[in-house]
């Protein structure tokens, strides 16, 4: 017998927007084995400390739900996916991963939904919270263009940390499919879901763990860096881009040539009539970015549209020509809980 780590990481109950935390245990392996979920024991915590309980009666349960290798403490050590529990083993009010589970058992999964994230970040050098990376001192860069997708000192700013995370998340084998600087200095993002590679799992439940252990990564690699990790959805006051988590979302309808175009056309009526539904949602403060300009459609209003990026729904061109595929959300904010997004989205066309 032999020991391992294993990072525990869950949701807290901040509010308006969770937080990760995490805490490390020992577990008992045996040789070269891998473990199983059942190898990772249930765990209590201090849910008056994480804003999840109050400290009379503040025990938790953390309930291990997926697991993925450790890139950065090595060969042996797991991080561990847990849902939060009450002391009667019911999911706890902010567990919104339950919440997903139960849309996907009520019909959604007969519909082989395929979920993908184009997660937007911002960073900003720790004790310089007022300005992102990159940024001058007492004034602002250069307007937007040339930094989207750029290449050089004077316009991309934090690879060394995006380069860090990228290789984190191919060594731990998440769904990773890229990335890419962003249309605001100092801003990039990084896409989580279906890759095409035999044998991986584009489901809901999967993805949406991916992107929170990518998400965990980004911040962990931040403390090497001393970079803090950002998900506001308007970073920056005025004139520059917001920060989205453009959603990308297929079912065996829509990817059937032969029903596709309509399927999609179904889905869009759909999510149309349930459009303020999603926006409560989508994250905190979508007010500040989705407001008709920067690439964004109005808050106030629905809209769909074939390669409109200043929609609310776009479907990429190739989807159209084509005949089916998926659809892309792009209301919601880089700061939505994916469980929430993705919960909401199956229901509104699946259920």
């Amino acid at each position: 017998m032999s020991s391992g780590l294993a990072e525990y990481i869950w949701l807290d109950g901040a509010v308006p927007t969770k937080q990760l935390r995490s805490k490390t245990r020992i577990f008992a392996t045996v040789g070269d084995q891998e473990p199983e979920l059942s190898t990772f024991p249930d765990w209590s915590f201090d849910g008056s400390s994480t804003y999840q309980s109050q400290g009379g009666d503040s025990d938790l349960i953390l309930r291990p739900v997926s697991f993925i290798h450790d890139p950065i403490r090595g060969i042996g050590n797991y991080l561990v996916m847990c849902e939060v529990l009450n002391s009667d083993n019911t999911p706890h009010v902010t567990n919104t991963r339950a919440g997903l589970r139960r849309v996907m058992e009520q019909g959604g999964k007969d519909h082989d939904p395929w979920m993908g994230f184009e997660q937007e970040y911002t960073l900003f050098r720790w004790g310089r919270l007022d300005r992102p990376l990159g940024w001058p001192d007492g004034g602002y860069p250069a307007p937007q263009g040339p930094f989207y997708c750029g290449v050089g000192a004077s316009n991309v700013f934090g690879r060394d940390l995006v380069e860090y995370h990228k290789q984190l998340c191919l060594e731990a084998n998440l769904m990773f499919y890229g990335s890419n600087a962003e249309v605001m200095p100092g801003q990039w993002e990084f896409q989580i879901g279906h890759r095409g590679i035999e044998g991986e799992c584009a489901d809901p439940l999967n993805v949406s763990d991916h992107v929170w252990f990518a998400r965990w990564l980004l911040h962990r690699a931040g403390e090497e860096f001393d970079i803090v990790v950002s998900l506001d959805v308007k970073p920056v006051k005025g004139d520059w881009n917001g920060a989205g988590a453009h959603t990308n979302v297929s079912t065996t309808e829509t990817r059937d040539n032969k029903t596709g175009v309509k399927a999609i056309e179904a889905a869009v009526e759909k999510l149309r009539q349930k459009h303020d539904e999603h926006i409560k949602v989508y994250g905190a403060d979508l007010a500040d970015r989705l407001t008709g300009l920067h690439e964004t459609a109005s808050i106030n209003e629905f809209s769909a549209g074939v390669a409109d990026r200043g929609a609310s729904i776009r479907i990429p061109r190739s989807v159209n020509v084509n005949g089916g595929g998926y659809l892309e959300d792009r209301r919601p904010g880089a700061n939505c809980d994916p469980y929430l997004v993705s919960m909401k989205l199956i229901e509104t066309i699946c259920c």
